[in-house]
């Protein structure tokens, strides 16, 4: 990616923290195509925490009896949950910088942001019509700086509209490894369709010729997905720091996994997904990867965000998978990656190469 000095991202993320003359009461007043209710409830993730806990997980893993070890739709409705929504892609239209497509916004979403037009550019067509064509950022915002800036006051302005600040940047780019001409705020990433990059690593364990994996049960004060299940180690990739780093600092944070084992870590692909609900656009691409661990190893969480921990044999967590809703969902995307890989789904089952194909559903680029 094009290197922008991370002192001066820092700087633009606490300007953007600072106080700015409220636009709420205008947003409040404007006249919007669907109702507050409808938009709120649509942009809040799930909150309850799961009601279920690992002797309920670990019944179902177990029960081995039902012959369907063979049968691949419970792993294709886990993928379609990671892909709804395709049929409203024209509720949106695209976000452009400098001449690229970063993302894409719904349509009442940018009813939010007209007020902001001296950040955000709202163009229509041509044939005397209102019909919006295309959001881009005001020609007045030159560098990287002044557009996360000046989007970072949009967000804070917005409040509750968009839940869940955590004050993370996610660089904005048309693919992976391309300049960066903006970092935004890491909850809004779907708001504005941006194509969001993660880690996520499959722990494991070889024992007696059997292979078992690590599961964590995330803690119940979580924001997202609270009390579901979830990889070893997972997270978002912020800007300025590399894939390998970024696994390395989860291990450390999610798991108490040191450097000296974390970092044999091994990158084995990705998979990607796009998801629609209500004004938000998810386009994530994860980076996946496989560590084989100590036998003796235990993990031990450092920041709060899991509750504990089980290891499991593979084939009980793909009974989990095809079984249950337990599992976070795009944590059954990877998981499924690495039954593939490690020969748990072979070509004779039906639908193979159906399923297979659909890991990439989304815009893996």
């Amino acid at each position: 990616m094009a290197t922008i000095a991370a002192a001066s991202f820092s700087s633009a993320v606490a300007a953007a923290r600072r106080s700015t003359p409220s636009h709420l009461q205008l947003l409040a007043r404007r006249r919007l195509p669907f109702s507050a209710a409808a938009s709120f409830s649509s942009a809040a993730p799930p909150a309850a925490a799961a009601s279920f806990g690992w002797e309920d997980a670990l019944h179902v893993a177990a029960d081995c009896g039902r012959g369907d070890e063979s049968d691949l739709s419970g792993y294709l409705r886990k993928v379609d949950t990671c892909n709804r929504g395709m049929d409203k892609k024209g509720d949106f239209v695209e976000f452009i910088v400098e001449d690229q497509v970063v993302g894409y916004i719904h349509k009442g979403f940018i009813e939010y942001l007209r007020d902001f037009h001296d950040v955000f550019m709202v163009v229509s067509g041509n044939n005397g019509s209102n019909t919006v064509e295309r959001v881009t950022l005001h020609s007045s915002l030159r560098t990287p700086d002044e557009r996360t800036n000046a989007v970072g006051n949009v967000i804070k302005n917005l409040g509750e509209l968009i839940p869940g600040i955590r004050n993370e940047l996610f660089p904005i780019t048309s693919s992976y490894g391309m300049p960066v001409y903006f970092s935004l705020e890491r909850a809004a990433a779907p708001y504005f369709g941006i194509k969001a990059y993660g880690v996520h690593m499959n722990g494991y364990v070889e024992k007696d010729g059997q292979k078992f994996l690590w599961l964590a049960k995330r803690s119940d004060m979580k924001q997202t997905y609270p009390g579901m299940l979830d990889h070893l180690v997972a997270g978002g990739l912020p800007y300025g720091i590399s894939c390998e780093e970024n696994v390395i600092k989860e291990c450390e944070e999610e798991a108490g996994i040191p450097r000296s084992i974390s970092s044999n870590a091994t990158s084995v692909g990705a998979i990607s997904y796009m998801d629609i609900e209500g004004f938000r656009y998810k386009r994530d691409v994860l980076f996946c990867y496989d560590l084989k661990l100590p036998a003796d190893f235990v993990p031990n969480n450092e920041d709060g965000e899991v509750d504990s921990f089980r290891l499991i044999p593979v084939r009980h967590a793909a009974n989990i998978i095809r079984r249950t809703d337990f599992l976070k969902p795009n944590c059954n995307l990877v998981i499924i990656h690495f039954l593939f890989r490690h020969g748990f789904i072979n070509p004779d089952c039906h639908g193979y190469l159906k399923l297979l194909e659909s890991l990439r559903r989304g815009d893996c680029s």
